[in-house]
Parts: C-alpha cells; sequence; structure tokens
C-alpha cells in the first residue's frame, strides 16, 4: 500500500469512526485510537511502513498546533483571574503523581533511580487529548479556562522534574560527579530558550502581521510561523511544546486582535490532530500489555490517585470552587507524547532497565489514552462545561 493510499485510509476511516463515537457519546479522539490500533502494522496492517516512519515529522506537526492552541490561555486578564489556582494546581498534581509513583515503584523492590525516573515521567499529561476533547464538545467556563491553563505549564513543571530527576538517577547509577550539573544546566536551556525562542517569534509575528491583509494570507503566515518555531526548537534541541506555547501566549499579550490567528488555524488543523492520533493508535504495540504486568497495572493506579489528591489539595489551599475539587484530577488522566519522549531518554540512558521503562510506559499510553479521554469528558459534563449537556 502506498503512502496516499495510506494516509486516505486514515482520514477516511478515522471520520467514520469519529461519527460512531458521536452516535455512542465517546470522544472522538478515543475512536482515532482504537481505529488505529486496528488499522497500524502490529494488526490489520493497513498503514504503510513509509508512514509509520514519518510519524515523527507528524508529530511534532500535530504538537506544535496543539501548543500554539494551548498558549492562548496566557493571556494577562485572564490569568490575572485564574493564575494562582493554575499554578497551586499544576505544581501539586505534577507533586502527587511523582512522589506517589516512585514510592510505589520502591515498595515493588525497584532500584531508587528507576523509581525516580518513573516518578518523574509521571508528572507529565498529554496536552493533545484534552484540547481535542474541549474542541468536540465546544467546552466552556472557568473550570475549562483552569484546565487549558493547568496543561499549558504541566509540560514545563514535567521537564524540570524529569530532567533533574535524570541527572540524580546517572549520579545514583554511574557515581559520575559532574552529571548533576551538566545534566540540570542542559535542562534549564531547554526550557529557558523555549521561552526566549516564541517569545522573540512572537513579538516579531505580531509586528509584521500589520502587512496581512486577508484571510488566505492569514491562514498561510500562522502556519509558517508555527512551524519556523517548531523547526527552530528542533534545530536547537529545545522543546517544540514550550516553544509554540509561549509564541502564542506572546501574540495574545501584545496583539490586539490575536483570536484571528487562532480562529483562522481551526479552519485546517483538526485533520492534523486525526492524523496524529490514528497514527498514535498505530505505533503502541498491544502485546506490550502482557510483557508489563503488575509494575504497570501500579503505575496506571497510583498516577491516578497522585494526580487527583494533589490536585484536590492545589484547589483547596487556592481556593478554587467544588467542581475544580471533585473533578479537575480526572481531567488531567491523559498522558502520551511527553511521556513517551522522557522515556526514550531513560531507554538510551540506562540500558539495563530503560527498555522496561520505555516498555512501562508505551504500554500503559494505551491504556491512558484509551479511557482518559472519556474521563475529562465526564469532568467536563460534571462541572457543566459542555453547552446542552
Amino acid at each position: 500500500m502506498n503512502a496516499l493510499l495510506g494516509i486516505s485510509l486514515i482520514l477516511l476511516l478515522g471520520l467514520l469512526s469519529g461519527k460512531i463515537a458521536e452516535k455512542v457519546r465517546t470522544p472522538a479522539i478515543t475512536a482515532y485510537l482504537i481505529i488505529g490500533i486496528l488499522i497500524g502494522p502490529f494488526s490489520l496492517g493497513f498503514v504503510p511502513e513509509s508512514i509509520i516512519a514519518a510519524s515523527g515529522l507528524i508529530s511534532n506537526f500535530a504538537l506544535s498546533f496543539i501548543a500554539f492552541s494551548i498558549g492562548q490561555s496566557f493571556s494577562r486578564g485572564l490569568f490575572h483571574q485564574i493564575g494562582k489556582q493554575v499554578l497551586w494546581i499544576s505544581i501539586l498534581a505534577a507533586f502527587g503523581a511523582g512522589v506517589f509513583v516512585v514510592v510505589a515503584m520502591r515498595v515493588m523492590g525497584l532500584p531508587l533511580y528507576v523509581a525516580l525516573l518513573f516518578g518523574s515521567i509521571a508528572t507529565a499529561t498529554a496536552p493533545a487529548a484534552l484540547i481535542m476533547i474541549i474542541r468536540q464538545y465546544k467546552a466552556k467556563g472557568r473550570f475549562t479556562e483552569i484546565l487549558m491553563g493547568v496543561v499549558a505549564i504541566d509540560d514545563a513543571w514535567g521537564l524540570i522534574v524529569f530532567s533533574v530527576c535524570l541527572a540524580f538517577a546517572r549520579k545514583i547509577h554511574f557515581n559520575h560527579a559532574d552529571s548533576v550539573f551538566q545534566v540540570m544546566l542542559s535542562a534549564f536551556w531547554e526550557i529557558g530558550g523555549s521561552f526566549v525562542l516564541g517569545g522573540i517569534i512572537g513579538w516579531m509575528f505580531s509586528k509584521f502581521s500589520r502587512h496581512i491583509r486577508n484571510e488566505r494570507d492569514l491562514l498561510i503566515y500562522t502556519v509558517g510561523t508555527i512551524l519556523f518555531t517548531a523547526g527552530l526548537a528542533i534545530h536547537f534541541h529545545l522543546s517544540v511544546l514550550l516553544g509554540c506555547m509561549v509564541l502564542s501566549a506572546t501574540i495574545v499579550n501584545v496583539h490586539k486582535e490575536s483570536f484571528r490567528f487562532f480562529e483562522v488555524l481551526q479552519t485546517v488543523d483538526w485533520p492534523v490532530y486525526l492524523i496524529f492520533f490514528v497514527l498514535a493508535g498505530a505505533n503502541l504495540e498491544i502485546n506490550l500489555l502482557v510483557e508489563i504486568g503488575a509494575i504497570g497495572a501500579v503505575y496506571v493506579i497510583v498516577r491516578i490517585l497522585g494526580k487527583c489528591l494533589g490536585t484536590y489539595f492545589g484547589a483547596v489551599i487556592s481556593n478554587a470552587g467544588s467542581d475544580v475539587k471533585r473533578y479537575m484530577g480526572i481531567a488531567q488522566m491523559p498522558q502520551a507524547g511527553v511521556a513517551l519522549g522522557m522515556a526514550l531518554i531513560a531507554k538510551s540512558t540506562f540500558p539495563e532497565w530503560g527498555a522496561m521503562i520505555f516498555t512501562t510506559i508505551a504500554a500503559t499510553t494505551i491504556i491512558y489514552e484509551i479511557i482518559g479521554p472519556i474521563f475529562v469528558k465526564i469532568a467536563l459534563h460534571k462541572a457543566n462545561q459542555i453547552p446542552g449537556d
């Protein structure tokens, strides 16, 4: 099967599965992942190897769009209203998931450095799943705004925590005297450089946008700038997610009509998201679930408990509403791309345990990305964020 035929099947079968999902009142992303698993190389084999090989390019393309959409939550006015709640909830949710998983893995007898790696990976959430479900159900309200804010900076905390834990894991395992300093310096370069890159390009984008006269040019200009930011981030070994998120956050705060850029992007981004999630399903190996056994089951359950408890205490400290205390935790259940990227680093750094770590994260991603969107929808429904629901 050639690449064009494969892409056409992904789009058409993805569309069909999405329509079926609407009938049974299930999030479309869950249907995309399931259809991806069914038509992927580990099942029916309808997706050609050339497309599977291009998954990294497609993922960066989609994630840059997703990060750009999330960044609009950081307007000065909105963040002034919800900033305290976003910060407390995001920090304690990450802390709760990380600590719970570290303790659980130590109880199961894993080495300390392996437990630290599992715990740091557990802090990450999947912004792609959340943004698509919010878009699908047109969710609006304070709960949704806080959730978007939490997700927007969740990957920043995840990167910081993972970088620090990776440094300590290397020191414990390899006993390198300078490993902590070197790895943490690299982490600060990645995070700080991403903020600088997104900020500079966002400011330039806003200044030159006055020369854009029509919707067609606006779309080209917006997409081109997003991909330019993502490309530079990859070139300089920075974070695509953070770079594109800061890009849009800068635009929102310096451009009076920033809404135009986000509206025009929504005319083309959904097919990109569909392909991204179908390919995510196609890349996941179902047989991995058998291999990870008790470690995977504990990881799934304990991470959810840590996220929920951390979110609850963050909501209490920041005086958030009762709906945030009750439902924000389960809305952060999905986990995918960023966690898999962290697991790949662990795999390449620690040959002895790295393969097991990656296998566990890859397999549990299947569970999180299938059941996670359902819980996100439940949270939005319970918080009265879905119009007409």
